[in-house]
């Protein structure tokens, strides 16, 4: 079929289903175009936990999907390409919380989204990096387990001089990639544009940039501010966003790179299947959900 006809062809389904399509900022553009919701990990989470809607269509990867599920367990939610997984969620493991636990008792454990619900269930409060900061904040803990992103972590612990960070050693492969080196070749070129990266960056090239922020922080910097130019240092799929919202401004990526191979695992094919065959359900034992629901409800409870 065309993509238009698809794109018919998902919204009659998605209406028989009772249906709603979220996508992530990191989807390819006619997938966030089909979607009833487009944010980034946290504003996901809340429309996965609200939602009326019988049947959840996540596209994005798998621990989003799981997210939904634990959050609103009476939902069928389907991940449409199952093979999208996140590299820095396979990074740690519940054994590997468990040991850190071991090592620093009086530690609360912070647990990055980025992760699997077995990880959630043995971590204290979920975060993501629109909220980690504040979550971080709500802790009276001196010392804080971060995990698995070592990059957001320490981005996180600056705000916290007094509080002592063990961070996993985890990382996002796409974001790791950019190097201070790209931020110089492209601040060279482009001297007076300023650079707007995620957290999930390397320090040193957080050091070097205008703005530090989640994806949809970076959107709303760039639809406050009086600039007419912007260098984008995340995933290149928050760039049709910035376009549609934006359309008198002009936005760079930061580095030619910045794809995630996951996150364009899913095509308009891929979204209008799982709706036809209601397939690739997110199944997860029930005991594991009522686990990671607590970290992830207090991450929600926080405003």
């Amino acid at each position: 079929m065309q993509q238009t006809e698809v794109m018919k062809q998902i919204l009659k389904l998605k209406k028989e289903r009772n249906a709603v399509i979220l996508a992530h900022l990191y989807q390819w553009p006619e997938v966030q175009d089909i979607a009833d919701f487009v944010g980034d990990s946290l504003d996901l989470s809340r429309k996965a936990r609200d939602t009326e809607a019988q049947v959840v269509v996540f596209c994005g990867v798998k621990f989003m999907a799981e997210t939904a599920k634990i959050v609103n367990p009476g939902k069928t939610v389907l991940l449409p390409a199952p093979g999208a997984g996140c590299p820095m969620a396979d990074m740690v493991t519940a054994h590997d919380v468990e040991q850190l636990r071991t090592a620093h008792p009086d530690a609360a454990v912070v647990c990055y989204v980025n992760s699997s619900a077995e990880v959630k269930a043995v971590s204290d409060i979920c975060c993501t990096s629109s909220n980690a900061v504040k979550v971080v904040s709500s802790l009276k803990e001196d010392e804080i387990i971060f995990v698995p992103d070592r990059n957001l972590g320490h981005y996180v612990s600056r705000f916290f001089p007094s509080k002592q960070f063990i961070l996993f050693d985890g990382f996002c492969p796409t974001h790791n990639k950019i190097t201070s080196s790209d931020v110089a070749a492209v601040r060279a070129l482009r001297p007076d544009t300023p650079i707007l990266v995620h957290p999930e960056c390397r320090p040193e090239v957080l050091d070097k940039s205008d703005f530090i922020g989640s994806t949809a922080q970076i959107i709303d910097y760039a639809l406050k501010s009086d600039g007419q130019e912007f260098i984008i240092g995340t995933e290149i799929g928050v760039l049709h966003r910035l376009n549609q919202l934006c359309p008198d401004k002009r936005f760079y990526s930061l580095h030619a790179a910045i794809v995630c191979p996951n996150m364009k695992k899913t095509t308009l094919s891929n979204v209008h299947d799982a709706l036809d065959k209601l397939q690739y359900k997110i199944e997860l034992d029930e005991l594991l959900i009522q686990k990671a629901s607590v970290s992830l409800e207090r991450m929600l409870s926080i405003l």
